[in-house]
C-alpha cells in the first residue's frame, strides 16, 4: 500500500520551507548592515549548499533515516530551530572584511568559514523536505508544490516582518516557526507511523523551544564592520547613537557627538571660510552617511554649501524651478535655499528618512521639508520621472553612496540603474532647453567612476543624437568631489566664464569644458596627471573606443542590460594586481569583482567536495551497477535544470530593481512569485506525468524558452510602461509577468523525480544532491555572466540549458 502524506506533514514542510527562506531573505539583509552589500548571490548559494549537501545525506542514510521517520524530522525541525540563530552568531565572531580580501590572504579563509558555518541550518531545513521526498516517494508532487509555496510565504512575510521589528529579533520568530512545525507534526503528523521511535513530547518541544528563544534573543546583536562609517564616528569621544529606526530599505541610526562638532561636508573647499551648524549624523546600514544640519530659516547659516563642487550649476544662471533626486536628509535642498529657488521638488526613496527631517527632528531642520517652496515624492528616481511631464531648470543627482566601501570596489556587485544610458537620456528628457543635469561623484585616484560615468553619459548624448556631446558638457574637480554638468543646450561663453569665476574663487580645478587647453587644468588640486581632464578629452574624441579599451580599469558605458557603474574589474589587468598584492597600492584596486570571483571558487569546491565526490564514491551504495552509464543522463538533466532555474530567477531578480526600486523588494516579489508559482506548476505536472507523450513534457519546456525569450527582448518596453505605473499596480503586474514563468518552471524537476521514482527510486537523494550542486555554482556564475555579458546572455544561457534538459527527459525512463 501506498502511503501518502498526511495533511498536517504537508503543513510542517511548507512551514520550515517558509522559515528557510525568510531566514535566507533576512541574511541578505543583516550583511547589508554588519557588511557592506547585500551579497544576495553568497546567500542565495549558500542556501542551496545546504540542500546539496542534505541529498548526498539522506543519499547514503536513506534506510536507516526512513526506518525512525519521525524521529529523524522532529530532530530536524528542532536543530534548524536552534542553529538559525546560533550560526549567525557564530558567523558573527569572524573577522571577515572584504576590503581586505586583495592584501590578506587569511579573507579568503574568513569568507570560506562564513559560507559553511551559515549553510548548516539550511542542511536542517533540507533534511525535512528531502526525507519526505523518499519516504512518499510516488507523492513527489505534492510535498514538492508544499516546499516552493512555504518558500514563497516566507520570502514574503520576512518582508513584513521587516515592517514591524529589528532584523536581529526576526531570528526569534524562525525559532518560534520551527517549534511551532515540531508541534504540528509531533501531534499530528504521524498518526499513522507512531511506535517506540516516536515518544517525542510535545511539552518537552515547549519547553527547549522557549529555552532557546530566551537564551538566544538575550544574546542576540549586531557585530557591524569596525570599518564602516558609522563605527569609525562612534571613535570620537562624546558621540552616542541616539535613536534607532529599521525597514526593509535600511537601518537607520542617528548620531550625535556632543563634545566634538559634527562636520559633514563633502567636497567643501579649502578655501571656505565658513562651517557648518550644529549636525546630527545619519546612516543607514552603519554606511552612507548624511546630516541632518540645524537651520533656523535664515540662509546664511547654510554658506558653506556654496563653497562645494555641487553648488556649480547655481552660478552658471538663474535657475526657478529644479528637481533632486535622492533628497535624503535635504543638504541639497538646504543648498538650493541658499541661492533662492522658488521652487524645489524633491525625491526620496526611503520614507523613514523624510520622517526623521519632516516630523522627528523637524524643529532642529528647521521644518526644511514643510517649506512653502520645497514639494516632496516619495518614490525612486526614474519612476517618479517616468510617471511627470514636468520639465525642471536642474535635475540634480545626489551623492548617495559612502567614499570608503566605495574606492575599495564594494559596489561593484551593486546594481544601480541611476547611472544607466537610459537613466541619463530619461533625465535629460525632462531638463528644460538650456537647463542642466548635474551629477557629483568622490574623486578616486586612479579615477574610475568618473571616466565611466562620462563615457555614459557622452553614449547616452549620442545615442539621442547629439552630434557635438562636447558641447554640452562640464566639469570640475576638487579635493574630495568632483561635479559634471550636462546642459540641454550647447555651453555659452557667459558659463564658461561664470564657471571658471567660481572655480578660480573656490580653488577647484577645471576638468573639462568646450575649448579648454592642458595649461588651464590640475592648477590647485595638483595630482600627478590630469587624469580626469585626459580622460575627458579621448572620450569625446574619434578614439574613444581605444581609450576605453586600453584603459585599466572597466570604463565601458553603464547600461540597463548591465546596471554595474561600480563594475571596474578587467581580466587582462589581473597579472598586475596579483603583483601589487600585498603591497601598499593594492587598496587602490577593485576588490568586490575578486571577491565574487572567490566565492564562485569556493561554491564551486564545496560542491564538488561536500556533494559531487561523496556521491561518485558511493555509486553503487545508491543503486548503481558497476561500469553502468545510464545514470550519467539523469546527471545531465538535473544538473542543468539546477543552472537554468536559477540563472533565471537572478536575471529576473536584477531586471525587477528597476521596476520595484530596492534589490530586498525584488528579491522578495521575484523569489516568493516564482515559488509560490513553481509550486503551483509542481502540483499541476502530476497531470502530466501520466502521460506517455514526449510532449506533455516539451509543454513546459517550450512555454519557458517562449516567455523567457519574450521577457528578454522586451524588457525596454515592459520597464518603461511599469515604471509609469502606481507602486500598487507595479507590484501585481510584475506578479502577473513572472507568474505563468514560474508554473512552468516549476514542472521539470518533479516531473523527473517521478519519472525515476518508478524506475531507480534509491536515485531520488542522488537527483535532489545533482541539482543542489548545479543550485550552488549557479547563483553565484549567473551574477558574474550578468556583470560581464548582461542579462540576455544569461537567460539565453538558461534556455540553452532547459533544451539540453529535454534532449536527456524521454531516457530519464532507461536509468
Amino acid at each position: 500500500m501506498t502511503m501518502k502524506p498526511s495533511f498536517p506533514l504537508l503543513a510542517v514542510v511548507a512551514i520550515i520551507s517558509a522559515s528557510a527562506l525568510a531566514y535566507e531573505v533576512l541574511l541578505m539583509r543583516l550583511f547589508s548592515i554588519i557588511q557592506w552589500h547585500h551579497f544576495a548571490y553568497m546567500i542565495i548559494s549558500l542556501a542551496l549548499l545546504g540542500y546539496g549537501i542534505s541529498g548526498v545525506f539522506l543519499a547514503l542514510n536513506r534506510d536507516r533515516l526512513t526506518q525512525s521517520f519521525p524521529s529523524a524530522i522532529l530532530a530536524n525541525m528542532l536543530l534548524f530551530s536552534l542553529s538559525a540563530p546560533v550560526c549567525f552568531l557564530l558567523a558573527q565572531q569572524i573577522p571577515f572584511n572584504p576590503a581586505e580580501i586583495l592584501w590578506t590572504p587569511v579573507q579568503l579563509l574568513y569568507l570560506c568559514s562564513i559560507y559553511l558555518i551559515l549553510t548548516l541550518p539550511f542542511f536542517f531545513a533540507a533534511n525535512v523536505t528531502g526525507l519526505s521526498f523518499y519516504q512518499y516517494k510516488s507523492q513527489v508532487s505534492f510535498i514538492y508544490a508544499a516546499d516552493l509555496i512555504g518558500a514563497g510565504l516566507g520570502s514574503a512575510g520576512v518582508i513584513l516582518l521587516l515592517f514591524l521589528v529589528f532584523p536581529q529579533k526576526i531570528l526569534t520568530v524562525l525559532v518560534i516557526s520551527g517549534v511551532v512545525a515540531a508541534l504540528i507534526a509531533s501531534n499530528f503528523g504521524f498518526r499513522e507511523q507512531r511506535d517506540s521511535d516516536n515518544q517525542w513530547s510535545g511539552s518537552a518541544v515547549i519547553i527547549i523551544g522557549i529555552a532557546v528563544i530566551f537564551v538566544l534573543t538575550a544574546l542576540m546583536t549586531l557585530n557591524v564592520s569596525p570599518y564602516k562609517s558609522q563605527n569609525q564616528l562612534l571613535q570620537v569621544p562624546g558621540t552616542k547613537i541616539i535613536a534607532w529606526y529599521s525597514s526593509p530599505l535600511g537601518l537607520i541610526s542617528v548620531v550625535k557627538s556632543a563634545d566634538t562638532p559634527l562636520r559633514h561636508a563633502p567636497g567643501l573647499s579649502l578655501n571656505a571660510t565658513t562651517e557648518p551648524p550644529e549636525q546630527l549624523a545619519v546612516f543607514t546600514d552603519a554606511d552612507n552617511m548624511t546630516a541632518i544640519t540645524r537651520y533656523d530659516g535664515n540662509p546664511e547659516t547654510v554658506s558653506y554649501l556654496d563653497q562645494t563642487t555641487s553648488a556649480l550649476p547655481y552660478h552658471l544662471k538663474q535657475l526657478a524651478d529644479i528637481l533632486i533626486l535622492g533628497a535624503g536628509t535635504g543638504s541639497d535642498i538646504l543648498q538650493a535655499n541658499y541661492h533662492a529657488i522658488k521652487r524645489i521638488n524633491a525625491v526620496e526613496l526611503n520614507p523613514q528618512v523624510i520622517d526623521l527631517v519632516k516630523d522627528k527632528y523637524a524643529d532642529f531642520a528647521g521644518h526644511l521639508y514643510s517649506s512653502g517652496n520645497v514639494n516632496l515624492h516619495v518614490g525612486e528616481a526614474r519612476g517618479y520621472l517616468a510617471a511627470t511631464k514636468k520639465n525642471y531648470d536642474l535635475i540634480n543627482i545626489s551623492l548617495l553612496d559612502a567614499f570608503g566601501a566605495s574606492a575599495a570596489g564594494l559596489y561593484s556587485m551593486a546594481e544601480n540603474y541611476l547611472y544607466t544610458e537610459q537613466a541619463i537620456q530619461e533625465y535629460l528628457r525632462h531638463v528644460s532647453s538650456d537647463g542642466y543635469l548635474s551629477f557629483t561623484r568622490w574623486v578616486k585616484i586612479p579615477p574610475r567612476d568618473e571616466p565611466k560615468l562620462l563615457a555614459t553619459v557622452i553614449s547616452a548624448l549620442k545615442d539621442g543624437n547629439v552630434r557635438q556631446p562636447g558641447q554640452q558638457i562640464i566639469m570640475i574637480r576638487g579635493w574630495q568631489t568632483s561635479t559634471l554638468i550636462v546642459k540641454n543646450g550647447v555651453i555659452s561663453a557667459e558659463e564658461i566664464s561664470r564657471l571658471k569665476r567660481f572655480c578660480n574663487e573656490r580653488s577647484f580645478d577645471l576638468v573639462y569644458y568646450p575649448g579648454i587647453s592642458e595649461q588651464e587644468v590640475n592648477q590647485f588640486n595638483i595630482q600627478q596627471q590630469p587624469y580626469l581632464y585626459q580622460a575627458a578629452v579621448a572620450l569625446l574624441s574619434d578614439e574613444s573606443r581605444a581609450f576605453i579599451d586600453d584603459y585599466k580599469f572597466n570604463i565601458e558605458p553603464a547600461t540597463d542590460e548591465k546596471p554595474y557603474l561600480f563594475h571596474f574589474f578587467k581580466w587582462r589587468t589581473l597579472p598586475e594586481i596579483l603583483s601589487l598584492l600585498g603591497s601598499s597600492g593594492s587598496f587602490l584596486l577593485e576588490s568586490g569583482y575578486l571577491l565574487l570571483i572567490a566565492a564562485l571558487l569556493q561554491a564551486i569546491l564545496a560542491s564538488l567536495l561536500l556533494i559531487a565526490l561523496p556521491l561518485w564514491l558511493w555509486k553503487s551504495k545508491l543503486g548503481i551497477k558497476p561500469g553502468s552509464g545510464s545514470h550519467l543522463r539523469m546527471l545531465v538533466y538535473f544538473f542543468c535544470l539546477g543552472l537554468a532555474f536559477l540563472f533565471i530567477e537572478i536575471a529576473f531578480i536584477q531586471k525587477f530593481i528597476l521596476i520595484l526600486h530596492h534589490p530586498l523588494y525584488a528579491i522578495t516579489v521575484v523569489l516568493s512569485t516564482f515559488l509560490l508559482t513553481a509550486g503551483a506548476g509542481s502540483y499541476f505536472s502530476t497531470k502530466l506525468s501520466s502521460s506517455s507523450e514526449k510532449s506533455a513534457f516539451m509543454l513546459p519546456i517550450a512555454s519557458i524558452a517562449l516567455l523567457s525569450i519574450s521577457y528578454s527582448l522586451g524588457f525596454d518596453s515592459i520597464t518603461g510602461f511599469l515604471l509609469q505605473m502606481g507602486s500598487l499596480s507595479r507590484y501585481l503586474l510584475s506578479i502577473v509577468l513572472i507568474a505563468p514563468l514560474g508554473f512552468c518552471m516549476g514542472m521539470p524537476f518533479p516531473m523527473g523525480l517521478d519519472k525515476i521514482s518508478h524506475t531507480a527510486p534509491a536515485l531520488i537523494p542522488w537527483a535532489w544532491g545533482i541539482n543542489g550542486c548545479a543550485s550552488v555554482i549557479s547563483a553565484i556564475l549567473a551574477t558574474l555572466i550578468a556583470m560581464q555579458f548582461g542579462f540576455t546572455v544569461l537567460i539565453f544561457l538558461a534556455v540553452v540549458l532547459y533544451g539540453v534538459a529535454a534532449l536527456c527527459f524521454p531516457k530519464l525512463a532507461e536509468t
